[in-house]
């Protein structure tokens, strides 16, 4: 049974496992369903928690645990169709904005990438989490982490140069 503790200290770190799970499925409405699965088998794994080990991190691994089964039972993580994808194009127009081009092409070259990839960038590059953190997650050793980072940040660049946008930038 989960402590009271147990159970606040989950609900502070749902926007965290939101934001992986979007990054993993690339999809809101599954994202939404795997944080859900996530919760449910914490709640119900929680004597299986290690209090000396950061709990974003054993949540990180229950999500990616079952995103990777689903992934495997389903043989790829399928989204459902919505109204959009349903009606023609008939009457549609292209918004005159900017102000989320940028997030909307790095997203669309984010889904692009495979899993293994994208799941180690947004581990590392989007929720900050350390080598060696990333490496405990995802079960693989640190040089893999650094590896599958290195071929997806060049994937992504890739990507983004053949469509001409120049919205990442090195930091060094």
């Amino acid at each position: 049974m989960a402590t009271a503790n147990f159970r606040n200290d989950l609900v502070k770190e749902l926007p965290y496992l939101r934001r992986f799970a979007r990054g993993l499925c690339g999809d809101a409405s599954l994202a939404d369903d795997l944080v859900q699965d996530c919760v449910e088998r914490a709640l119900t794994k929680s004597h299986l928690y290690d209090p000396a080990r950061p709990l974003r991190a054993w949540l990180y691994a229950v999500l990616r645990n079952i995103f990777v089964s689903n992934w495997r039972r389903n043989a790829k993580f399928v989204g459902a169709k919505t109204v959009d994808d349903l009606v023609g194009f008939e009457g549609s127009v292209a918004p005159e904005q900017d102000s989320n081009f940028s997030v909307a092409v790095i997203t669309e070259a984010l889904d692009t990438l495979p899993t293994q990839q994208r799941e180690v960038l947004v581990l590392i590059s989007l929720e900050e989490m350390s080598y060696k953190d990333a490496s405990e997650i995802i079960g693989v050793p640190i040089g893999t982490i650094m590896s599958r980072l290195s071929r997806a940040r060049a994937h992504l660049e890739n990507i983004l140069e053949k469509r001409g946008t120049t919205v990442l930038r090195r930091v060094k």
